[in-house]
């Protein structure tokens, strides 16, 4: 088995997005937890209860999985905190990551790169961290 990849997703994304944020062979033998962190805004936190969030990134890691594993590439996928830095941490328990991918999308809800999480995560965590733009 190849490397052990952490790939963090906001919406699915495909084996394709991870070869290319990698490298085709190295995603093909590689072994990937995708998280999806259970994302919702502060005032729908504070207005309602977090299950939509929680649903929305259950759909997501599964369908990322799913996508990954139909282009060859081995995934398992699960949700994480409301906070992509806590959900990674969290991950990375269990986890013991060689590479962080955090898949950000162009004009997405959550911008994690205005929100600073690329360069925090950069920081914060000992994987080296790589950044995805899928459009």
């Amino acid at each position: 088995m190849g490397k052990k990849i952490l790939a963090v997703v906001s919406e699915p994304v495909s084996a394709d997005a991870l070869k290319s944020a990698i490298g085709a062979p190295e995603a093909s033998e590689a072994e990937v937890l995708v998280v999806a962190p259970a994302l919702t805004s502060k005032r729908k936190l504070i207005l309602s209860d977090p299950d939509p969030a929680i649903e929305r990134a259950e759909q997501v890691q599964e369908e990322t999985a799913e996508r990954m594993d139909e282009g060859g590439v081995d995934a398992a996928g699960d949700t994480g905190e409301s906070d992509p830095l806590l959900a990674i941490q969290d991950a990375l328990q269990t986890f013991p990551a060689d590479e962080i991918v955090l898949f950000t999308h162009a004009g997405g809800e959550q911008n994690w790169l205005e929100q600073g999480l690329v360069d925090e995560a950069k920081e914060r965590f000992e994987p080296p961290v790589r950044h995805m733009l899928v459009e």
